[in-house]
């Protein structure tokens, strides 16, 4: 890929800083593993946006665009298609995480919380670029085998295993 991504990260609620030394760069890191091993990404440098929040706003989101009144761990809201513009970025997307739910899955899993929040961004960096593993069996398998792959050029287990 030519250029430099833009990954715009933004932390809505102060406990995702605490829990998580060098939060920035540890999210800048996973978008980037999640673009990395994507198929079919595109050639120019691309925009994210990283909501870190809580669960009520994950759950408010996710009532609103999904028509579920519940908190879930990622959202993710791939942008439209667009032409693309002379030496700008290609918008991507938003990428939202919950934290209190991220935390309770990270101790549920036994999962250290800065690599289920690797895997959830990877996750959902790759559901931006149009992987999708609820439409069957085989997409999904080659959805987790790309997070795979991304959380290991972080030094993240697999996080199926």
């Amino acid at each position: 890929m030519s250029g430099v991504h833009e990954i715009d990260v933004a932390v809505e609620d102060e406990r995702w800083e605490s829990a998580i030394p060098g939060l920035d760069a540890h999210v800048r890191r996973a978008v980037e593993a999640g673009l990395a091993v994507a198929p079919g990404k595109p050639a120019d440098p691309v925009e994210v946006s990283i909501l870190l929040t809580d669960d009520a706003a994950v759950q408010e989101l996710n009532r609103t665009w999904r028509g579920k009144d519940k908190p879930t761990n990622v959202l993710s809201f791939p942008a439209p298609p667009q032409p693309p513009r002379a030496g700008a970025a290609v918008p991507l997307g938003d990428v939202v995480l919950a934290y209190e739910t991220l935390v309770r899955e990270s101790a549920e899993q036994s999962k250290p919380l800065q690599n289920h929040l690797a895997h959830l961004l990877v996750h959902g960096t790759l559901h931006c670029l149009g992987q999708d593993h609820e439409i069957g069996e085989a997409e999904a398998d080659v959805m987790e085998a790309l997070e795979v792959a991304a959380l290991a050029t972080l030094g993240i287990p697999d996080p199926y295993a």
